[in-house]
């Protein structure tokens, strides 16, 4: 594998960085549907996750880089229009229709554990379930009786909704929509084209493919880190493999960060950013476009917590499966990026039936002052956030902690919304 090309500062890499995610500054693209496309063209996929607090989190992440943004306009794009589907990527994720072929190797893969396996043991249910799409359409899990649990992945369950499941890991059936989190099944042929799903890509085309897409997704990885950035694509020998192809193709250019041993690959495509991002910093300009970002748990720019913690000092964990004792912030606390420093996190709640946005807790980083004469557009660049957030969730009213220590601040946005 070639060497780093070349060496850049910490301060060029995060400027690079949020600049490339399309948060510098927040919520610039044009608030239409063509935007969404837009910032997965960008990131390769969104990961999606179906808890629903303040919003999912491939919302949030598309609510962070597109003005007025709908989660109407990313469903109709998956469900009506069908030029995004869902399949399982870094976990289960949203990405383009026409890459079916470089993602549908793990079709192929969980069709054949699956054959002999629970297709196997539950034929006569498979059967059954086959013949009622063929026959009336789509179908859940809710469309059949309850049957006694089975033993499926973390726990027992229905085992209509596991061979459902199953069936759609397999290839065989596809989410024709989602009705609330129920996913509603049909035959992938209906819901595809012929010509797509007839067509075939070498294993190894598909693999570089998604690999590629965990690069493009957060900008700046290197060639390890925890599981869940390389989950599906192979052990540790497959991806060194495939990483060197994809460096000696010229489709990613490994580089020496600053504070970071070992190299960091940026996607090729990518190398103007890098370039402008550095000769800002050189030039002595401060950060273009800052403003405040409230960031999606799952979001691509946080993916490599070790990252986080190493160029921008900040430690960040998802604490929605942490047991609330143990939780030192919140159920789903959210970092808060201003300009290209996390400077803080949220803890927010959606009430639909009294029309608020809940803020739970809130949280500084040491050293940050939002009221500080240093950082005189916080207060009002919190406010656009916050207002962003109160129209993505159809929500009027913001409740602020009741916490002393934040009275005068939320007053001062209050003043502003």
């Amino acid at each position: 594998m070639t060497a780093p090309v070349r060496s850049v500062s910490s301060e060029v890499a995060r400027r690079f960085l949020v600049t490339r995610h399309l948060l510098a500054p927040p919520r610039s693209l044009p608030p239409e549907p063509a935007s969404v496309m837009r910032v997965i063209a960008r990131l390769g996929s969104l990961q999606f996750d179906p808890i629903d607090v303040a919003g999912r989190n491939h919302d949030l992440t598309l609510n962070a880089r597109i003005a007025g943004y709908r989660r109407q306009w990313t469903d109709d794009l998956l469900y009506r229009d069908r030029v995004l589907y869902e399949t399982y990527n870094k976990m289960l994720s949203l990405v383009p229709t026409a890459e079916l072929p470089w993602y549908r190797h793990i079709w192929d893969r969980l069709a054949a554990r699956h054959e002999a396996g629970p297709f196997d043991e539950h034929a006569p249910l498979v059967e059954e379930l086959l013949a009622r799409i063929r026959e009336h359409g789509p179908t859940s899990a809710a469309d059949f009786e309850s049957r006694e649990a089975i033993d499926w992945y973390w726990r027992p369950t229905n085992p209509v909704r596991a061979m459902l499941e199953a069936l759609a890991e397999a290839g065989v059936l596809g989410i024709a929509r989602r009705e609330g989190n129920r996913r509603v099944y049909d035959l992938v042929e209906r819901l595809f084209p012929a010509e797509l799903l007839a067509q075939r890509v070498p294993e190894e085309e598909q693999l570089c493919h998604k690999l590629l897409s965990r690069y493009r997704g957060n900008g700046l990885l290197g060639a390890s880190g925890e599981y869940s950035l390389w989950m599906g694509i192979g052990k540790a020998p497959v991806r060194a493999r495939v990483l060197a192809a994809l460096v000696d193709g010229g489709r990613l250019v490994p580089m020496q960060v600053e504070g970071f041993r070992g190299p960091r690959f940026v996607v090729a495509d990518e190398m103007p950013i890098l370039d402008a991002a550095e000769a800002s910093v050189s030039a002595g300009e401060g950060m273009p476009g800052a403003g405040v970002t409230f960031v999606a748990p799952l979001d691509p720019l946080v993916w490599d917590r070790d990252l986080l913690r190493r160029l921008f000092a900040f430690d960040y964990i998802w604490e929605v499966y942490v047991p609330g004792p143990k939780r030192r912030h919140g159920y789903y606390t959210l970092p808060v990026l201003y300009g290209d420093r996390f400077v803080g996190r949220l803890d927010p709640k959606v009430d639909r039936k009294t029309g608020t946005l809940a803020i739970l807790g809130l949280w500084w980083e040491d050293g940050f002052d939002p009221l500080s004469e240093a950082h005189p557009g916080f207060v009002d660049a919190f406010a656009d956030a916050l207002r962003a957030h109160l129209a993505f969730t159809g929500t009027r009213k913001v409740a602020p902690p009741r916490v002393a220590r934040h009275r005068a601040f939320t007053a001062a946005v209050r003043a502003r919304l």
